[in-house]
């Protein structure tokens, strides 16, 4: 059976589901920089940070926007090692 035809694993697939959904968010400002960061950070995220990363995107972008830019603070219910990285990568 050739290798092309071969299903990919249920995790790449995530990967690559959760990366159209983070370029894909409604607001520009929030596709580039969660598409971006999605492409540099997924395919090193265990099934754990998959799943933090998921509920973030299932958020409101405005909301998730104030709080990467420091207007508002971020609920309980949100990783605030994730917060971290994307508020890293919003200024490299």
């Amino acid at each position: 059976m050739p290798t092309d035809t071969l299903p990919e694993d249920a995790l790449t697939v995530r990967i690559k589901r959760l990366t159209f959904r983070s370029w894909h968010r409604g607001m520009k400002e929030m596709d580039l920089l969660m598409g971006t960061f999605a492409e540099k950070h997924l395919a090193g995220f265990s099934s754990e940070q998959l799943d933090r990363y998921e509920h973030l995107l299932d958020l409101n972008d405005p909301d998730v926007f104030d709080w990467l830019l420091g207007r508002t603070p971020f609920p309980d219910d949100v990783d605030a090692e994730l917060m971290a990285l994307l508020q890293a990568h919003r200024v490299a």
